[in-house]
């Protein structure tokens, strides 16, 4: 009776990834196939708290403890389209919080590095990710300054908004790099940095989005 009950349950989940993936993601816009296809693959209710797992494929955030949300599934594959993973790519997510959005990363066959400020929610995400087969080097420490003995990168994806861009970011990038962050304080948007030849970083906004702060330190 467990079994099948939990394989029913894991089927009732696939259908919502399903319908998430129709209706929340391709309706709006996304349209990588490899983005869709690993938001359909990762199981988000296994990253947020069981209490909350049957809003798990809702159009919005959840809270995952400390002051912390895991995105809204659009935003999630929006910034992963815009980053644009592949294989043999090398990514670096500053800010892992419940590790879904480096599942997703990590889904795509990218070589995913996460930076976490909060030991607790590290602690937590690597569970999830090794317990689901993901393998993403996992670090606790202040992701304002990158990683930079893994550096460079192919993209970077900040999921907490700075004031302005910490200058690592565009140090640890490769040329024609991508960088996908949140920029503001109450109104915040969106942007996509990609790296010129010259180091310098051209901009292009996307949209209005709400982050927690960027903060310093561990």
């Amino acid at each position: 009776m467990k079994n099948r009950f939990q394989s029913g349950e894991e089927e009732r989940y696939h259908r919502q990834r399903e319908h998430m993936g129709a209706e929340q993601l391709f309706n709006r816009g996304i349209r990588s196939e490899h983005v869709l296809a690993a938001m359909r693959e990762v199981p988000r209710h296994r990253f947020v708290p069981p209490e909350d797992r049957p809003l798990a494929y809702a159009d919005g955030p959840l809270p995952i403890g400390k002051g912390q949300t895991i995105s809204q599934p659009y935003v999630v594959a929006a910034m992963t389209e815009a980053v644009d993973p592949a294989p043999g790519k090398r990514i670096l997510e500053v800010g892992t919080g419940s590790g879904y959005q480096a599942a997703v990363l990590a889904a795509t066959g990218a070589e995913v590095y996460s930076i976490e400020r909060i030991p607790e929610l590290a602690a937590s995400a690597r569970k999830v990710l090794e317990s689901l087969g993901y393998a993403v080097h996992l670090s606790v420490g202040d992701g304002t300054l990158g990683w930079a003995g893994a550096a460079p990168f192919d993209g970077i994806l900040v999921t907490a908004a700075p004031k302005e861009l910490p200058p690592s970011f565009a140090e640890q990038l490769v040329e024609g790099g991508r960088l996908v962050i949140p920029v503001g304080a109450l109104d915040q948007t969106l942007y996509r940095y990609v790296k010129l030849p010259d180091g310098e970083l051209r901009a292009e906004a996307l949209f209005s989005v709400r982050f927690v702060p960027l903060r310093k330190g561990e």
